[in-house]
């Protein structure tokens, strides 16, 4: 893929991706490892929920949600809001894929993927793709206020889906 593909943020293209247990909108816990030889998983971090770019770009996720999921993939979106803002955010947009809060200890996950603003405390627009095998196959970081390409992301998916388990 060329483009914004090439933009990498925090880790390496390859490398192991840092394995993470959040809370999602509904206070269940998620963990990343648990995808390992099964899905490929797209890692959306954005600043804030109901905030213009990101509530639009979830908004795109939840309305091609049924492409993201033909191919044996997850979306799985991180901010650091607490919980029980990512549940009003779900319930006000009907967005019906997993949002995860990274709120306590505030933004470590962001940290670890190298995406963490310290000057706004929240994450920087950023994207990862992360294979079956459990290593990043692609990631792009998005300058504000720029949108991220769910055409993009659907590719970087589908090759990571399509690609076998090391």
């Amino acid at each position: 893929m060329a483009g914004p593909a090439s933009v990498a943020t925090g880790i390496e293209i390859g490398s192991i991706a840092p394995d993470f247990t959040l809370r999602d909108q509904f206070g269940q816990d998620t963990t990343l490892s648990s995808y390992r030889g099964v899905k490929a998983v797209a890692l959306v971090f954005y600043p804030f929920a109901f905030s213009g770019v990101c509530s639009g770009e979830m908004h795109g996720i939840r309305t091609r949600l049924d492409e993201f999921l033909t191919f044996d993939t997850e979306v799985l979106a991180i901010s650091c809001d607490p919980v029980y803002a990512l549940r009003a955010f779900s319930d006000a947009d009907g967005l019906n894929f997993a949002l995860l809060s990274d709120f306590w200890p505030h933004g470590a996950v962001c940290r670890a993927y190298g995406v963490f603003d310290e000057r706004g405390g929240s994450p920087e627009r950023s994207t990862y793709v992360v294979d079956k095998a459990g290593r990043i196959a692609w990631a792009v970081h998005h300058p504000k206020p720029a949108a991220r390409s769910a055409d993009d992301l659907l590719a970087a998916l589908r090759a990571a889906a399509d690609a076998e388990p090391a």
